[in-house]
């Protein structure tokens, strides 16, 4: 077998997980005036973010740059969580956004706007009904209970960029979860999990979104972001704990998403804490 036979082999190795087509991609999602301007997949990395923060670092990826991996073997969560999957099992992206005249403050609405779309694009494209943790997780039903079955992570590129990585379980089953608690679309029963058009899906409604918001200067009242995730954010409403650094800890009702992005606690006692950084643990009720 030639070195090309065996890459071909390995390419199509498994046909209920196909490889993602970039040529096909890029000729769906890159348009003059558009916002993305490069699509590229890669086969196997460590983390997309910390690859396209390097890139964006050294000049040689721009606004609108996508980053697509096949397998990521060390893609990293909040809090420097390490998490893997099997090789074209998922939707393991970053893109590169620079919100050029935004007021940095307003930043921090990036991976909160990513959310939404991710949730808006999955439910259009796969038929599943999907649901925003805050900050950044995304939640899908399975047998009746609520599990986490993506995340999304932003980190500064530079001083003018954000990188904002997505990663999404599509055809994990239950076997292969990392954990019990964790979900895939197969398992929510979507009606595909062919990752191009859900792919494409997700991309075009993070560029309706984004453009919407910078149009808006930023402003996640008047761009409809602030009001579009707190109706989907299956955190409010509920009784929650929050753990924050230094090891405390908040319990009370998630009663609001704020004009920073933060989650609004009141307490049994009345008082309202604002929450803009911690792990959110929903509480059954009692």
């Amino acid at each position: 077998m030639t070195p090309r036979d065996a890459a071909d082999a390995s390419r199509w190795s498994d046909l209920d997980r196909p490889p993602l087509n970039a040529a096909a991609l890029r000729r769906g999602l890159v348009r003059e005036g558009g916002l993305w301007t490069a699509v590229d997949v890669v086969p196997r990395t460590g983390s997309t973010n910390s690859d396209l923060v390097a890139l964006a670092a050294a000049g040689k990826a721009g606004e609108g740059s996508v980053l697509v991996a096949e397998e990521q073997t060390a893609g990293r969560g909040r809090l420097d969580r390490q998490w893997s999957a099997p090789p074209r099992s998922g939707l393991f992206f970053s893109v590169l956004l620079c919100p050029a005249g935004i007021p940095v403050g307003r930043w921090g609405w990036l991976p909160l706007l990513t959310g939404v779309a991710v949730a808006t694009g999955l439910s259009r494209a796969a038929g599943v009904d999907t649901a925003l943790k805050w900050p950044n997780d995304l939640l899908v039903t399975v047998g009746g209970e609520e599990r986490k079955a993506g995340g999304i992570l932003a980190e500064r590129a530079g001083e003018d960029g954000v990188v904002v990585g997505v990663g999404i379980n599509v055809s994990l089953g239950a076997a292969e979860l990392p954990v019990p608690q964790a979900g895939s679309l197969l398992l929510a029963d979507a009606v595909t999990t062919d990752r191009d058009p859900l792919l494409r899906s997700v991309l075009r409604t993070l560029e309706d979104w984004y453009t919407r918001w910078r149009d808006a200067d930023g402003d996640p009242a008047a761009s409809g972001l602030q009001g579009a995730y707190a109706a989907g954010c299956a955190t409010l409403g509920r009784t929650v704990r929050a753990e924050l650094p230094g090891d405390r800890e908040i319990t009370g009702e998630a009663t609001a998403i704020d004009g920073d992005g933060r989650l609004v606690i009141t307490t049994r006692q009345g008082a309202r804490e604002p929450v803009g950084a911690g792990d959110i643990v929903h509480l059954r009720p009692a």
